[in-house]
Order: C-alpha cells, then sequence, then structure tokens
C-alpha cells in the first residue's frame, strides 16, 4: 500500500493523508529507552531503504547534518547490521528569535537482521551529501553440481 502525500499547502486535511505510524514509530524509541525529549524522539528512527541486488545488500539512511564521525556502523551477533549516530542541536544564541523549529536532533539507532550468506566481513559504509550508504556483500551461490547418470540395459 503506497501513501501519497498532497503538497497543497492550504489544504487542511494535508496531514490525514501522512503515515498514521510516523507519530508511533518516533515516540516508541524514546519510550523505551526512558527518554522523554522530543527532539530525541524525532529523529530517534532515520529512514532507511534496504534493496537487494545481485551482488549486494545496499541501505541507504537520510542523515541530513550528520557528519561522517556522528555515524556508527556495526555488525552484531554476526548478522545483525547496527546503524546509529546522532545529530547534535544547533548551538543556540540568546539574542536569537526563533520562528519556527522542525528540524530535530537526537539520538538514533536502526537494527537490520542479514540473511544468510551475507559477507558480514566485507561491508562498506560511505557518507556523502546526507545520505549513508552501507553494502553488505552477499556470499556466491554455488550451483549444485549435477553429475549425469548413465542408465544401463
Amino acid at each position: 500500500m503506497s501513501i501519497v502525500r498532497r503538497s497543497n499547502v492550504f489544504d487542511p486535511f494535508a496531514d490525514l493523508w501522512a503515515d498514521p505510524l510516523d507519530t508511533f514509530r518516533s515516540i516508541v524509541p524514546a519510550m523505551i529507552s526512558g527518554n522523554n525529549n522530543n527532539e530525541t524522539a524525532a529523529f530517534a528512527n532515520a529512514r532507511v531503504d534496504w534493496k537487494e541486488t545481485p551482488e549486494a545488500h545496499v541501505f541507504k539512511a537520510d542523515l541530513p547534518g550528520v557528519r561522517k564521525e556522528e555515524v556508527k556502523v556495526e555488525v552484531e551477533d554476526g548478522n545483525v547490521l547496527v546503524v546509529s549516530g546522532e545529530r547534535t542541536k544547533e548551538k543556540e544564541d540568546k539574542n536569537d528569535k526563533w520562528h519556527r523549529v522542525e528540524r530535530s536532533s537526537g539520538k538514533f539507532v536502526r537494527r537490520f537482521r542479514l540473511p544468510e550468506g551475507a559477507k558480514v566481513e566485507e561491508v562498506k559504509a560511505g557518507l556523502e551529501n546526507g545520505v549513508l550508504t552501507v553494502t553488505v556483500p552477499k556470499a556466491e551461490v554455488k550451483k549444485p553440481e549435477v553429475k549425469a547418470i548413465e542408465i544401463s540395459g
């Protein structure tokens, strides 16, 4: 099922078409960690795409404003890919007058159980233009050897 977001600024019902689980996804990680800070909850669930190619599993996460030093990519328990990090809050000046604050800051963590055949020792990650790309190569699938048996008689 695909949810289409309308972009009409004057449409008072535009938010009704948003993903109904968005709020749940952002609140649960903060509740689990016991942190009631809304800023942490808002960024707790970084969006990640996972695609499988014939050669690898490729994960892409949008992490705008996050520096390479603020992101950690790990493999836990031999087959769980963990992407975590923190977007630091912008330094505030007491003389600044804020009109709107929509960008979030705080910690995030995502975990993905990798399928069999993932070469976890060869994982590569790169961060470019706010997009983290993690590539997990796949082991070559050995085709079963077929041996022809001669039929006597």
